[in-house]
This record gives C-alpha cells, sequence and structure tokens, in this order.
C-alpha cells in the first residue's frame, strides 16, 4: 500500500463511508488488538484541500500497514462523522464547523467523541498535530485513559501572529504574547514535543519549551523523483503551460505564506529570463493574485491532491521557489530537492535551513526584490543543474521516510517506557 493509495482511496476524505454519530454509537473492535505499539494521531491541520500535515499522516499510515506489529488511529474533522478502515489503520472523522480565517480547515470541538474514541482504542502513545482544540480534547481524554502525549509542533504559532516587521503594533505584541504562554501551556501539558527543524526548535527554546524531539521530515523517493523529467514535454502539454524556464511554488496561497511578495517580485524575473512562475494550490489570496496573470508571467492550476500530478509538475519544472519565512520544515520543498530542481528560498525558516544544509540552491533576501531577482536569475542559469542534482543526493541520504518514522516509533517507545 502506499501513501498515494492511501490518499486517493479516500482514508482522509469526505466520502469515505455511510456518515454515523459517533458520540452514541457503538464502535467497531480494536484493530491489530495485539499490535505492540500504537498511536493516535490528532489534527485538526487535515481537510479536503490541505497538504503538509495530511501527508505526513498519510506516510505514517502507509508505514504501520506495511509493519503488523504496529497500529495507527487517526482523528481529522470534517462536514460529518464518519470511520474508514484500512491495513491496520482507522480514521475517525469528527464533524466540526469551518475554521472563518481558514476555511480548508475545521475546528474539532468534539469532546464525547474524543473521549470515547480514546477510551475505545487505548493506544500506547498519542500524538496531537494541531494547536486549536484537539490538544485540549485530548487533555480531558486523559482523564480517564492516559497515555504518553507527544505534541508534533507543524506551524509557527507565534511568528504567524506577529511576524518580523510588525513588532511596533501594540495589538499584535500583545497577541504575540498570548500566544507564546498558550504555545508554552500546550508544551507544558506533554511528555514531548516534536519539531522538524533546528529553526522551530530554536523558536521554541526561546519562549521557554522544553523536551524538545527534533526529527526532520522525509519524502517519497520513488514518487519525486529526476526521472519523471522525461515525460516534462507531456506535463507541460498537459497543463497548457508556455515554453521556457518553468518555476514553481506549491502551497497555499496566503499572507502568512509570503506569495503576494512572491507574484509582485515575479514580472522581472520574467521580463529578465522569460520564466514563467506555476502556482500550484489555492487560498485567500487567489483572487487578487490573478489579475493581469499572464502578462505577468503566472500561470496558476490551483489545488491538487493528486501527488502523481504534483511530482510530474515538480520534474518538468526548472526553480523551486520558497517565500515562506515561517515554514517549521517545508514539506514540498524537499519534494523539489528530490525531484532533482534547485530551490530559491526566502533566508528564514526551515526550508532556508534545508537549503543551507544540502547545497541544492540560494537564499535571497527577505523584502529585497533584488536579492530576489539574483537568485532566480543564477539558478535558472548554469547553477541550476549542479544544485539540483546535490538536492536529489541531500534528499536520498537524509529523508527517507522509513527512517523517519522509525525514529518516531522509537521515541514513542521510549516514552512508554
Amino acid at each position: 500500500m502506499t501513501s498515494g493509495t492511501l490518499l486517493d482511496t479516500g482514508l482522509f476524505s469526505r466520502a469515505a463511508s455511510r456518515p454515523l454519530d459517533i458520540a452514541g454509537s457503538v464502535l467497531p473492535p480494536v484493530l491489530r488488538p495485539d499490535a505492540t505499539m500504537s498511536v493516535l494521531d490528532i489534527s485538526e491541520y487535515v481537510g479536503e484541500r490541505t497538504g503538509g500535515v495530511r501527508t505526513y499522516l498519510a506516510e505514517k499510515a502507509r508505514f504501520v500497514s506495511e509493519r503488523a506489529a504496529l497500529r495507527q488511529v487517526v482523528l481529522i474533522p470534517g462536514d460529518e462523522d464518519a470511520i474508514v478502515d484500512g491495513e491496520g489503520v482507522r480514521c475517525y472523522r469528527l464533524r466540526g464547523p469551518a475554521v472563518p480565517f481558514h476555511p480548508a480547515y475545521r475546528f474539532m470541538l468534539a469532546t464525547r467523541s474524543t473521549s470515547r474514541i480514546v477510551a475505545h482504542e487505548r493506544p500506547h502513545v498519542i500524538e496531537v498535530g494541531s494547536a486549536y482544540f484537539a490538544p485540549w480534547l485530548i487533555f480531558r481524554a486523559r482523564r480517564h485513559y492516559r497515555a504518553p502525549l507527544v505534541w508534533f509542533y507543524h506551524a509557527n504559532l507565534h511568528r504567524l501572529v506577529a511576524p518580523r516587521g510588525a513588532a511596533d503594533a501594540l495589538p499584535r505584541r500583545v497577541m504575540a504574547s498570548g500566544v507564546v504562554r498558550y504555545t508554552r501551556r500546550i508544551a507544558s501539558s506533554v511528555d514531548a514535543t516534536i519539531v522538524a527543524s533546528d529553526f522551530a526548535r530554536r523558536d521554541l527554546e526561546a519562549i521557554g519549551v522544553e523536551n524538545l524531539v527534533h526529527i526532520p521530515l522525509g519524502v517519497d523517493l520513488e514518487a519525486f523523483h529526476p526521472l519523471r523529467r522525461v515525460h516534462a514535454e507531456v506535463t507541460r502539454q498537459r497543463h497548457q503551460l508556455p515554453p521556457g524556464p518553468l518555476a514553481i511554488y506549491v502551497g497555499r496561497l496566503a499572507r502568512e505564506k509570503h506569495t503576494d511578495r512572491l507574484a509582485a517580485a515575479w514580472p522581472e524575473v520574467h521580463k529578465r529570463t522569460g520564466a514563467t512562475l506555476v502556482l500550484v494550490g489555492d487560498g485567500p489570496l487567489r483572487r487578487r493574485l490573478g489579475g493581469d496573470a499572464a502578462a505577468r508571467g503566472i500561470v496558476f492550476l490551483g489545488y491538487t491532491r493528486d501527488r502523481a500530478v504534483i511530482a510530474d509538475l515538480l520534474a518538468a519544472a526548472d526553480l523551486y521557489i520558497s517565500p515562506g519565512p515561517h515554514e517549521t520544515f517545508g514539506l514540498a520543498a524537499l519534494e523539489a530537492m528530490a525531484s532533482g530542481i534547485p530551490v530559491l528560498s526566502v533566508n528564514a525558516g526551515g526550508v532556508a535551513e534545508q537549503v543551507e544544509r544540502s547545497g541544492a540552491g540560494a537564499l535571497y533576501e527577505e523584502a529585497d526584490p533584488a536579492s530576489f531577482l539574483a537568485g532566480a536569475e543564477r539558478l535558472l542559469g548554469s547553477d541550476g543543474a549542479a544544485a539540483g542534482a546535490r538536492g536529489r543526493l541531500h534528499a536520498e541520504s537524509h529523508h527517507s521516510w522509513d527512517a523517519v518514522f522509525t525514529r518516531i516509533f522509537e521515541v514513542y517507545a521510549g516514552l512508554t517506557r
């Protein structure tokens, strides 16, 4: 079973099974009851049109399904209650309202259902993968069934609330102070906090968080591969992409990702190099960024959940661009490295860390169009091929998903001891 199969067959998707009321229904028998290690994953960062955390959970499900001694239970929000079973993996969807400022996501408010599931499934370890209501649902559920608790810090909360350059704004400073206290409160209530980058680790250490474990994420090295480039012409034709160099960004089109700055800086790159910028994703800035796109050298392809389509597009491109300075890791950038294309990243965040360690690209100064232009010209030119090759080698050497989850399950085992 591959990660793509899990996603495509609907383990985490809306129409996965007949609707029911988990708060009152009889729950199905536990899968693999003799498993020596079981984990319950709960996260609000998974929806019908989301990316990184969804991929992480799908890859973990693939890892578990191939190992009879393991079991996984996943709790995610949805527009209705549902239960879907895979091989050693069960997904509960709990009905919850859409997040107003991020409609692709939903809140988890099902207190009774969560407590029933935890008590019924009796996992050895619980991993919380979001920071809205999910941690508090689990804290409540643990009153009746206690298990070691891990928090995977997937989103850089206080930087998103008060980004650099906003330090003079008193309301933002007050809000950021509250988020820092909130983050410390969650971290102090768990047994370990996993971070995927040193960038995230330093941020949390700076606000007093302890018991940190650094485990970088992985990539599907077979799906994201330079050999897909042999089909580049077919990929271009399928998506009606123009001739010439291609740069690509995959992710949410949102202010915190700085995609507005990327779109604003691109026309000069297009003018100097003839390169087209392909934006794969959707988000609150889509309408605002769309005006006169073709004249600015920008193509919008919208959101796709098909990992093969994303892999083909990355391999057909000549450059990946990561403009977001708050990334706790940057999974799409790693997928670009595995695909053998160079990465141009803003000089902050988890992607910058990957670029520096791998030599797979270049960094540019945040909010400096001249620095961005110079980096893009260099990587679209003679430096690109060598940087792309270094990125592929780095991904192969350090970022297989099996190695990632072997390490994570070792952490689980240590906590249960």
